[in-house]
């Protein structure tokens, strides 16, 4: 299919009152699975709801930290796996939006939006910030340092939708003071690229919001990163740009959004920032939306990164709100995702519950949205929940998503601390019990749960164990395996229409596969990087945010229980 704007190869094919205990979580602590688990914080303003976004990691004295906005402290890992919170009171602009870290002079420096002050660390896992002289004069939103590896530091800004994405040359020596004028690095362009329109299928007819910069260098090449078109949509993505000078002038990248992740349980993958395991792999921290509550309702991803093979920047998304682990080497990640390989068992199936709200009914907690979910009538002890797998499945882990639902709690209340168990049957009446919270005394709203040795299971229930406010709720509970069958035996035949009225919009069709559950389309710029994917549960599908003058390479897989069919396995 070719025509002056388009070549297209279509590339086909791709848990139990009184009873014992016998799982439990297991010992391999690298196995994780978006949105990360950590104690996201209850926000001031409007309903009860967390919040944290727009994230930053930087590797500092054999430690990860990770910073995000709205978050009242920030966070510390040996391994990118289990996250200590370190709540702050010396960072004085702790509560304003889009922090940017340095490692400069055997310290961290911190700096967010809208205030000018700087603060020094050089132990931050103690909270001893003090504020540094500052001469950086240029209001800002969405900061971002950059430290050149000849010395020489930069910073970059920018949120809006009118404003451009900025930067300057600055000197640490001299309270960081902007050495020269800023330059315009990145302007609006929805006109050409569709992904930085705004809307839930980028359709509005107005300027998204471009924001929240971030630099890296690779091989002599600037790579300036931003983010559109706005926080509260599944299609906020990451895209680059690149340059050989770190102010410009800077050439888009065609394969942008290189971070995107508009499908699966929990999207959006933007506001994003890049950084290196002490192993040497690439990594992108960004900002996921649920966005129900409040906009700004927000969680945040990890997603495996890398450069490839014609330098650039590529991210894995499709499936890392399925379980993947952190590796503790070098790794190649350009053929290797990281995915454990585990497929989702409990979407769509047959689930019930001790009771529910109306508009809150039991099936939301397995419809594989994290924009809708259950809520039992009450917070009171017993109240559970339970799904049916169709048949007996082997099961390796379990994701449990609370909703948090009717809560009053604010930013100045304590955390809830869930209390609960899981249990599982082969018939629906007897019961065995596999995970133990019945003393949990952590926050954890998005915890992955990996047996140590898979349970063959057909039923799985979850039942509270103390009396809680509003209700117990979940946006999902997700259980991971194998469904003891067989993957689709093929892929289907992919249907593509570019509109030729506005040719950023495609659309594209196809016959449903027996057995298959769902679908992932791949796109690329090239045909060997197909690496921006959405999963679709139906036959079609509409994209809009696609380059008006890029030609696009497509691949569809089918799924299921029992695996992933793909061009590559035919």
């Amino acid at each position: 299919m070719r025509n002056k704007h388009l070549f297209i190869t279509l590339l086909l094919g791709l848990f139990f009152l009184n009873s014992p205990f016998s799982r439990s979580q297991s010992g391999d602590k690298r196995i994780i699975a978006n949105p990360l688990n950590l104690n996201y914080r209850f926000q001031f303003d409007g309903e009860s709801r967390r919040e944290a976004a727009d994230p930053v990691i930087e590797y500092f004295k054999d430690k990860y930290y990770l910073f995000a906005s709205k978050s009242g402290g920030y966070w510390s890992s040996p391994d990118l796996v289990d996250w200590t919170y370190i709540p702050t009171q010396t960072i004085t602009t702790i509560e304003d939006y889009a922090p940017t870290v340095l490692v400069h002079d055997d310290a961290l420096y911190y700096i967010a939006s809208a205030n000018l002050q700087i603060f020094r660390n050089a132990n931050p896992d103690e909270d001893k910030w003090e504020p540094v002289e500052t001469k950086f004069k240029y209001g800002m939103t969405d900061p971002a340092f950059y430290k050149d590896d000849d010395g020489q530091m930069y910073m970059y800004w920018g949120c809006s939708d009118v404003d451009p994405i900025m930067g300057v040359k600055i000197d640490p020596n001299d309270g960081f003071k902007a050495v020269g004028e800023p330059v315009v690095l990145i302007r609006h362009n929805g006109d050409k690229y569709g992904w930085e329109v705004p809307g839930v299928n980028n359709e509005e007819q107005r300027t998204g919001w471009n924001e929240g910069p971030c630099m890296i260098k690779y091989k002599g090449k600037y790579y300036l990163q931003y983010a559109a078109p706005g926080t509260q949509y599944r299609i906020y993505g990451d895209g680059i740009y690149t340059s050989d000078n770190p102010l410009g002038p800077y050439t888009y990248a065609e394969n942008s959004p290189f971070s995107f992740k508009p499908g699966g349980f929990i999207g959006g993958a933007g506001h994003g920032h890049t950084f290196k395991d002490k192993y040497g792999n690439y990594w992108h921290v960004a900002t996921m939306t649920i966005s129900v509550r409040h906009m700004f309702e927000r969680r945040l991803g990890l997603f495996p990164a890398y450069m490839s093979g014609d330098d650039n920047m590529q991210a894995h998304t499709a499936l890392t709100d399925y379980p993947f682990t952190i590796p503790d080497k070098k790794t190649d990640l350009e053929n290797n995702d990281c995915s454990m390989s585990w497929n989702m068992l409990s979407h769509g199936k047959k689930v019930t519950a001790s009771s529910s709200l109306e508009g809150y009914e039991a099936e939301k907690a397995a419809d594989e949205r994290v924009e809708t979910w259950w809520a039992a009538a009450t917070g009171k002890k017993a109240e559970w929940w339970q799904v049916d797998l169709g048949r007996k499945m082997s099961v390796n882990a379990i994701q449990v998503n609370f909703a948090d639902h009717n809560f009053t709690i604010t930013r100045n209340d304590s955390p809830p601390v869930y209390q609960y168990y899981i249990e599982c049957s082969d018939d629906g009446n007897n019961w065995k019990g596999i995970i133990d919270r019945g003393e949990n005394i952590k926050d954890m709203p998005h915890e992955l749960i990996v047996l140590d040795k898979p349970v063959k299971t057909r039923y799985i229930r979850i039942v509270n164990v103390k009396d809680m406010e509003g209700s117990f709720s979940l946006y999902d509970l997700r259980v991971f395996g194998h469904g003891q069958g067989k993957a689709p035996k093929h892929t289907p035949k992919l249907q593509v229409d570019r509109d030729k009225d506005d040719t950023r919009i495609f659309r594209f069709s196809w016959d449903k596969v027996d057995g298959a559950n769902g679908y992932i389309l791949r796109w690329g710029v090239k045909p060997d990087q197909l690496k921006n994917a959405v999963m679709v549960y139906d036959n079609s599908f509409e994209g809009r945010f696609f380059n008006r003058d890029s030609e696009y390479y497509f691949s569809i897989d089918a799924f299921n229980e029992n695996g992933i069919t793909s061009q590559c396995a035919n």
